[in-house]
Order: structure tokens, then C-alpha cells, then sequence
């Protein structure tokens, strides 16, 4: 009598539930999986090879309400940070204080850079010490500081936010005043962009990375630059200006924002679609606040 075939079991199935609060982390990630629907991220099927799983599994690490599981015991450990070039990483670990908000990690000779923060773990702050600690946390502006005060004192770094937002972060021992650029090291420059809000700011590092919390960000659905028009708490005509400055004056080939997708296109192909975001804004009227109303 033939030997029967072993049965292989069944696999526990991805899933995500009803609590998430449609931050568009998980859309990042894992993009070949999971859409919008409804206002929130959906499975579309089940990963089809090991790079699709790895997807997930860091979908499901960042997640800031944990709403990604893969049946009953399962306990996602995607590697994070996650590089995304040179020495530029993810960070992952998004936290729900700051609405899933992504940060970044940018290590350097002088000190590590820290943008915005992810949710605070002491072993997620280990994994930074093993990559040379943090020196400054950049806090691009007041929705996403969260976390700072934690990993500023874990790691005796030093705190940058602009003044308009300083009562944010009454901790941070580095406040920049006005709308002039201001350099954290050399090569990196925070630049006043108030919009978003008040003391809203980006970081341009070695004109090569923008870090633009939720001034900028890549649309996929528009597939160009835009902003979030229905999520200012500040001055829209303000925000105008702000982008026309920012692209006058600076360079960069990477788009980092804190929601929204990344980007990377050439520096002269960012400057132009910077130029024509402002003039799409000048011709389409204000639009009232509506977070829901957000084309990621």
C-alpha cells in the first residue's frame, strides 16, 4: 500500500480588523495587498510569495492600533528600522498619539537624526543604541510630538521645533524663531514652513532628503505632490507662500512625509511639480476640514 502524502495544514489567514483608523501606513507597506476601502485599509487576497509576507509583516509591526494579524498567536517581527537609501531609514512602530504618523532615523558622523518619532519602547530605543543612539530629534511639528520627550531623555538628545509650536514640546532646548532657515547640522537645514500649522517645518538634508511632516506628501491617487487641504489648522494662503519659498530655495530628490506616501524623482522633475501643487492651489477653493476627505 502507497504511503500517503503528508497533509499540510492550512496556514493562518492575514486579516484586518474593523479598528483601523485609516492612517495609510499599511497601504505603504504593503501595497500589492492591501487598498482603501470604505475609509479604511482592506485585504485585497493573501500574499502570493515571501517578499508580499515580509510586506505584510512590516505592515502589521506599524501599525499604530495593531488592526493587521495573521491568526490567533501570531506575532509579527519585521526587521525596523527599514532602509530606504543610504543611510536614511523607516521607522516603523507608528504610534496612535500621533495618528499613525511615519518617522525616520538618518544616521551620521555627528550624531544620528531622529524626525518626528515612532511610539515609545525600550526596545525599540535599543535598537537605535545599537545603531549608534540618537543626537537631536528634528519634530517637524506639533501633531507628531508625541513621543519626543521619552527618547529625548533616554538618549540625552537634543529637541528642534519651531516657535510656533513650542508649547508642544515646552521641553525642547532648541526653538528656531521666524521664518529663516536654520542649520541643526552641516547639511541639514530646517526650513519654516508654516501652513499646516503655525510652527509647521521640514528638514532638507545633504539636498537630497525632505522631510516634510504633514506639509507635502506623494498622492497615489493623484500621482504628484499635494498637500493636505483639508487638514490645515493654520493658513492656507500662509502654506502657499510657504511651498513657493521652499521651492526657491531648496533642493531635494526624496519626499519623507510624516502621512502620505514617499517619493523619489529627480531634484528639477520635484521643483516643477512644488511650482504647479501652488498654482493647482491657487485655482481650486478653500476646502473645508474633513481628515476623511483625504485623496492618499
Amino acid at each position: 500500500m502507497p504511503t500517503p502524502e503528508p497533509q499540510e495544514w492550512p496556514r493562518p489567514l492575514w486579516e484586518i480588523s474593523e479598528g483601523c483608523i485609516n492612517c495609510d501606513v499599511a497601504r505603504q507597506l504593503a501595497p500589492e495587498t492591501v487598498i482603501e476601502a470604505d475609509a479604511r485599509s482592506v485585504l485585497v487576497r493573501q500574499p502570493a510569495d515571501a517578499e508580499e509576507q515580509l510586506a505584510l509583516e512590516r505592515a502589521a509591526v506599524a501599525c499604530p492600533v495593531r488592526a493587521i494579524r495573521r491568526g490567533p498567536g501570531h506575532v509579527a517581527a519585521a526587521p525596523f528600522p527599514m532602509r530606504l537609501d543610504r543611510e536614511v531609514y523607516l521607522c516603523g512602530h507608528n504610534s496612535a498619539r500621533t495618528f499613525g504618523a511615519n518617522a525616520y532615523l538618518v544616521r551620521r558622523p555627528e550624531g544620528n537624526l531622529l524626525v518626528d518619532t515612532p511610539r515609545w519602547t525600550s526596545a525599540i530605543a535599543a535598537s537605535y543604541e545599537r545603531l549608534g543612539g540618537i543626537s537631536h530629534i528634528l519634530l517637524t511639528h506639533r501633531d507628531h510630538t508625541a513621543h519626543a520627550r521619552r527618547f529625548a531623555e533616554h538618549f540625552g538628545a537634543r529637541v528642534w521645533i519651531h516657535e510656533g509650536d513650542e508649547d508642544a514640546a515646552p521641553y525642547a532646548d532648541m526653538v528656531v524663531r521666524g521664518t529663516e532657515p536654520a542649520e541643526v547640522l552641516p547639511g541639514v537645514m530646517l526650513r519654516p514652513v508654516p501652513g499646516h500649522t503655525r510652527g509647521s517645518v521640514v528638514y532638507v538634508v545633504d539636498e537630497r532628503y525632505c522631510f516634510t511632516g504633514d506639509t507635502l506628501y506623494w498622492s497615489r491617487t493623484a500621482q504628484d505632490l499635494e498637500v493636505f487641504e483639508t487638514v490645515l489648522w493654520y493658513s492656507r494662503p500662509e502654506l502657499e507662500d510657504s511651498l513657493l519659498r521652499l521651492a526657491e530655495q531648496a533642493r531635494f530628490s526624496w519626499v519623507l512625509p510624516g502621512h502620505g506616501d514617499r517619493c523619489h524623482r529627480p531634484a528639477g522633475e520635484l521643483h516643477g511639480r512644488l511650482v504647479h501643487l501652488v498654482a493647482r492651489m491657487r485655482e481650486r477653493p478653500p476646502q473645508p476640514l474633513d481628515i476623511g476627505a483625504v485623496e492618499w
